[in-house]
């Protein structure tokens, strides 16, 4: 590969012309061989060094759609991954590219579960247990769970939540150990189910 032109977009980032065919463009953090000062007009790059060079251009390529995904909503590692995959970026790009992407701050899944949380809530009343399991499914981590979850109910009081769906629960006329059950489901200890249930009590 033979370069024929560059431009410097911005400190990191490298448009390149060469007889590989179309312009391309290459973050330099992702080159793991070639230097990047080497990469001027008429250098001339082979085997491991070409494909260092296209291997940097497959991760800022993943790094931009995965940035187009990112001004859209926020986004979990998980499905973003998903939804790279299936533009058919490879494993390894994704993986470079996300990991940049981490390191700034751009892609953060203990935000993306504390924003996912209070949209949730919007329209459901959920225990930590069913929150914690719906934020498990979608790839987040353990830790981040826990620490999107702590800063959640910090903010929210789940006694408030579960009487909310014990409200829900009462005007279908369900019995009062199908309500049980139900509350159960949706994640609340037995403990705030019997708080909740005694605060509506008192308030007949």
């Amino acid at each position: 590969m033979v370069i024929y032109g560059t431009e410097q977009v911005s400190p990191e980032v490298i448009k390149i012309n060469s007889s590989a065919g179309l312009a391309f463009f290459i973050r330099t953090i992702y080159l793991k061989s070639v230097q990047a000062e080497h990469i001027v007009i008429n250098a001339e790059f082979t085997d491991e060094d070409e494909k260092d060079i296209i291997d940097a251009g497959m991760c800022y390529a993943a790094e931009a759609k995965a940035t187009e995904y990112l001004a859209r909503a926020e986004q979990c590692r998980f499905k973003l991954t998903q939804k790279l995959s299936a533009k058919k970026y490879e494993k390894q790009y994704i993986d470079a590219a996300l990991d940049y992407l981490e390191s700034k701050d751009y892609l953060n899944d203990r935000r993306f579960a504390l924003f996912w949380l209070n949209d949730r809530k919007l329209n459901h009343a959920e225990g930590r247990t069913k929150l914690n399991a719906e934020l498990l499914s979608r790839g987040i981590k353990k830790d981040d769970a826990r620490a999107a979850l702590d800063d959640f109910f910090a903010a929210n009081d789940e006694q408030e939540l579960c009487c909310r769906a014990l409200q829900k629960c009462l005007r279908t006329k369900k019995e009062s150990d199908k309500i049980v059950r139900t509350l159960l489901s949706l994640g609340f200890s037995y403990k705030i189910i019997k708080n909740a249930m005694d605060s509506v009590s008192q308030e007949d």
